[in-house]
This record gives structure tokens, sequence and C-alpha cells, in this order.
């Protein structure tokens, strides 16, 4: 195999003041004698290593033309050279509309010129009238057969084949009709069916068959990437286009929007990114002899995070960072007698706020780790500042926040010792629906409309919900009653349906729904209340009204109000912004034996509103002695 040898490193930071600045850094090393050089020519600047040219427009910093093994261009030479490897941000001031900027640069400077390394600046003065970005990159079209993870590869339709598509109900969903492509008849396209979590979004691309050649962007570090862990955004998608995304609202909402107000300061770093090119010989199978290999070299960039090569002083190397690490531990009696490892804990320092703020913040840094078994975490490579310490334990209800604040300064290296998380609990467990894992995914996704499918995750059920249009699946399988749910009867995989949606009427109409609980109670304890810890995993544009043993009670015995806007359901994503809501239940509203919980949705102007539930417990009164 032929590896590129020379790193492609794509990054920028946003400096913002009363006028903001943004700049675009863009670096490449040697790999061949005699080594690195930089070519002007009017208005292109080009880095050439002896393998690999990269060319880019001056002094707007747009990335033109990419020269690798025989391939003149890697990027699409149809589109107009500012529309080929760009950077682009959505944005807009309060009140006014979306407006898109591709951050053209207005100066540029060459940071550092030597044999080893070419480092070049692009930068933009920001007013009020401009905006700033984000980086998706735009490959040739004899890139065909895209690639996000072991299990998720395929051959892509083409572009034209999505405009000769037919529309669907969502905007970015296409029905291919006539593809050039026989085989992808019938098939839905929709850039959200390829989405991923921002902790296993480390490498993506596309694999060209003739030559035998991989395109892959390799993001080593969630440092700079807005929302936590599992935060999840675009990857690849027909173009053939690749995205590095550093944040957007994409499964959150307007909640994760980033705002810049009041004239007060802000500074971020975001990137470097990683592209890669390889190659092999023609004898070879491309499709799995490219793809191993990108992850090896993904695996080598995450371990060499952060990179040494940045000469600019708001990227700090690792002897200027700090490390946290601890272990986390749960109490919770009603669960076990002792203290019980929380074990494979997602652990995180974000900027410090309340319970669960993490993941809606855009602006500050967060650095987060996979507990081990015990419950043990480490945290690397921390940049100075001021943070709290979160977290949560998978099969474990709610939100942990360490409340101290942690102060990171260069060469920390704190030692926590053991923290104890109290979950959200009052009493014993009387009955529980679903997992607590911040998602639903272990709930009821039923299979797609046979005429709407996606041919890459039918038979694999862990992605079965990146099928389009299975809120439409309610409608059939409940078409004039709504879920019941028998506690001691009923199944969550089989009856507890993934999405409380509305029902689909007919004549772009659509009707609430009100979900049941039903379950005895033997003997009531008149002398405490009850609780229901209630966990969604997504919400949009919706509301959840509880009532307790009386359907038509006008007012409810709780609400949460109208929430969210983080779209999963149209996104065919499996969990959003989590919500969780702990509900007092006077013992009053129960009665001995039969009881029910209706659960109502009452938002229902599209089909697209609903909420996904994580979990729902309910408690009994606090034991006494």
């Amino acid at each position: 195999m032929e590896k590129v040898g020379a790193s492609l490193a794509f990054g920028f930071f946003f400096l913002v003041t009363l006028a903001a600045a943004s700049r675009k850094i863009l670096q490449i090393e040697n790999c061949l004698s005699p080594g690195v050089r930089l070519y002007k020519n009017n208005h292109r600047m080009v880095m050439d290593n002896g393998l690999v040219q990269v060319t880019l427009s001056s002094p707007t910093g747009d990335v033109t033309g990419i020269q690798y093994h025989g391939i003149n261009n890697a990027l699409e030479t149809k589109n107009r050279e500012g529309n080929r490897g760009y950077w682009d941000v959505v944005w807009n001031e309060p009140g006014n509309r979306i407006t898109y900027d591709r951050l053209k640069g207005t100066d540029f400077k060459v940071i550092m010129e030597d044999e080893d390394q070419v480092e070049l600046s692009f930068t933009k003065t920001w007013n009020f009238t401009n905006g700033s970005s984000s980086a998706p990159l735009n490959v040739d079209k004899r890139f065909h057969f895209m690639a996000i993870s072991d299990d998720r590869q395929r051959i892509m339709p083409m572009p034209r084949d999505r405009l000769n598509g037919q529309r669907l109900a969502y905007p970015e969903a296409v029905l291919l009709t006539d593809p050039t492509n026989p085989q992808l008849k019938g098939e839905v396209d929709d850039k959200y069916q390829y989405s991923c979590d921002n902790k296993n979004n480390r490498v993506h691309g596309w694999i060209s068959h003739d030559p035998p050649v991989g395109f892959w962007m390799i993001t080593p570090s969630d440092e700079f990437r807005a929302g936590g862990p599992i935060k999840q955004d675009l990857t690849s998608h027909v173009g053939p286009t690749v995205l590095s995304m550093f944040t957007s609202t994409h499964y959150s909402g307007k909640d994760l929007n980033t705002k810049y107000r009041n004239g007060k300061p802000w500074k971020k770093v975001v990137g470097p990114v990683f592209v890669y090119l390889n190659s092999i010989s023609s004898l070879e199978d491309p499709t799995k002899t490219l793809w191993e290999d990108a992850k090896d070299q993904m695996s080598i960039e995450t371990k060499s995070w952060p990179y040494s090569f940045p000469q600019s002083e708001d990227f700090p190397s690792s002897d200027k960072r700090g490390s946290v690490d601890g272990q986390l531990l749960v109490d919770d009696k009603y669960i076990s007698d002792g203290l019980m490892w929380a074990s494979y804990a997602y652990v995180g320092l974000a900027a410090p706020g309340g319970v669960g703020s993490w993941q809606t913040d855009a602006k500050v840094y967060q650095f987060w780790t996979e507990a081990n078994e015990e419950g043990h975490f480490s945290i690397e490579n921390i940049r100075v500042g001021h943070y709290n310490l979160y977290a949560w334990v998978p099969g474990i209800v709610g939100d942990c926040r360490y409340d101290a604040i942690i102060n990171i300064q260069p060469g920390d290296d704190i030692k926590l010792g053991v923290l104890v998380y109290e979950p959200p609990r009052n009493g014993p467990t009387l009955w529980e629906i679903g997992i607590p894992d911040r998602t639903a995914a272990e709930f009821f996704v039923p299979d797609p409309d046979p005429s709407l499918v996606n041919k890459l995750y039918i038979n694999k059920s862990t992605d079965k919900f990146r099928q389009y249009g299975l809120w439409e699946r309610y409608t059939d399988l409940y078409p004039e009653h709504d879920l019941v749910y028998t506690i001691g009867v009923s199944n969550y995989p089989q009856h507890w349906f993934f999405a409380q949606v509305t029902r689909n009427m007919g004549n772009h109409t659509y009707q609430a729904t009100t979900w049941q609980i039903k379950f005895e109670i033997e003997n009531i304890v008149r002398t405490g209340n009850y609780t229901l810890q209630l966990a969604l995993a997504s919400a949009t544009a919706s509301e959840l009204q509880v009532r307790i043993n009386d359907k038509r009670a006008k007012r409810p015995h709780f609400t949460t109000g109208l929430i969210g806007r983080d779209n999963a359901i149209a996104r065919h994503g499996i969990y959003g912004l989590y919500w969780f809501y702990s509900i007092n239940v006077p013992s009053h509203l129960l009665c001995r034996g039969n009881n029910t919980i209706y659960l109502t949705q009452p938002r229902c102007t599209s089909p697209f509103q609903g909420i996904m539930y994580d979990y729902i417990r309910l408690e009994g009164p606090p034991e006494t002695g």
C-alpha cells in the first residue's frame, strides 16, 4: 500500500470581541525529498510535498484542488472554485433571518515555510454583516463508495439521482425513482441516515475504485465540538460530500446555538482536523484495505493529540495542559446496601453550569472519557480553564455534577479521589419501563414501509431506527386506539413504541395521542407520597401531560409545557436532548387494585412532533427504619 505520508491539517480559531476576527490555518508536512515547497501564482497558493499538492485561493483560503495519485483534482471540478473545499457558518442576529457565510478570508500570511512544514493563515475581520465558519469538504464524483464505520458502508447514489427522485415529507429525504445505478431504485436517500455520535465520529470518507484511492476526514479529538460526546451530527452524504462538523443544532435545536452578545469577548480554537488520502495497487480490494488503513491512521492521529505543529499560541501543547482522575461510585440503597461502581460511566469536564448544562453548551471546550468497570476515570490534555465535572452512568437514571469548580493550570495533575453520585430516588421501585441509558433504543422500533427503505439498514437491528418514515408506522399499528401498556403483562421491547408521535388523520391533519400505563397496587400507603421518575430521550415541539386515574381531568397532574426542538424523530435519531422529571404523586390519587397513568402529547400540527422516552419508574413512599 502507498500511504500519503503527508498530513493535511485544517483548523481555525475565532477571536470574538467587539469587532471579531477569524483565522483559518492550513498546514502540510514533508514526506518526500526535496521537502515541502510553497508556490505562489497570482491568487493561488500551492503546497507540494512531492506526493500530494494542495491548491488554495488567496486571500480567501478556499481549498480549490487536491492532486494525488494520478488524480488531477480529487475535489468536485464541476463546482466553482469557491464551492469545492470551504468553511461555512449558519448564523443570524436576534430577530433577523438566518444567514450563510463562507468565511472568505481578506488577508493572507505565511506562518511557517521550510522544507519540513508549510503553514498558511487566512484571516477575516468580522463585522455585523459578516459571519464565521465550519468546514464541509466536497469530493470529486469519481468517489462512489462511502464508509462511516465497519458496518455502515455502501455504494451511494449520484446528485442527479436525487434531483430526479421523489421528494418526501421531510425535505432532505428523496425516494430514488430512476437512479443511475438500477440497484438503488426504490431506496430512500437522506443525509441524516448517516449521522454519528461525536464520540464515534473519528474517521469517515469515500473510496474510488478506479483509481483505488481513499479520501478521509479524521477528527482526533472532540474537545472543540459542541454538545458533548453523544451529540449527533452529519458525516458524509451524496455529493460525494465529506463533512467536518464542529457545531450545529442538529438533534438539539436552537438550545445549542452559539450566541455572541453584548460585546463579550470569546475565543475558541476549532480543529485541527486531518484530511488523509491513501491508495493501493489495482490488484487489492480497495473497499476493505483502504478503510482499514484509514482506521489505522485515525489511531495514529488520536494518539498524537494535541498536535505539536500549530504555531498559534491559542493551541496549547500537551505540556501546557492538565489532567484529572478519580473514581465514581453510585449510592442507591434501593438497589444495593453498599456503594456500587459507576461502571462505564461517561465522565467529562465542561463549562460551569447546572446539572446537564453541558449538552447545550457550544462555546467552551469539553473533555470526556469513559470510566472502566470499577468507575475509575482519567481525563488528559485538558486546556487551562475553569470547569465543572459532569457524569452519567448507563443503567442509572439522572445526571451527576461535582459541585466544586475545577481550575486547570498548565501541568496540573488533579486527583479527585472517590466521588459518590446519589441518583434521583425517593422510595422503592414498584415498576419500571425501559433502561436508563438516555436513548429509546430498547423500545419497539417498527419495520419500515417496504417502499421507503435504505437497504444498508435491513436486518441490522441496532440501526433499524435510521430508516425513513417510522413515525408513520404508529398510525398503521394504532389506527384508532392508542398504546396501552400493562405492567406485568406487556414488555417494552415489543409493546412500547419508540416514540409517542401524532396520528395521521389524512389531508395533512394530525391527532394528539394518549398512552396508558395500567398497573396494580395491593396496598396503598396513605402516610407518604409516591414518585414517578420520568426521563425523556428526545422532544420536538411537544408537551407531556401526566394524569393519574382520570383521563378527562381538565388540568393534568403534571405537564412539561412546550419543550424540545431536537427534531430527532424526523432525522432518524434514537435520542436528542435529555430531559428528566421527578414527579410527586400524592397517595390519594392512587387506588387499591387497578390504576392507570395517562401520558398525553397534545401538540399535533405536524407528523414530526413527539417525544421519545428513556425510562419511567414508579416508586413507593420512602421506607422508614
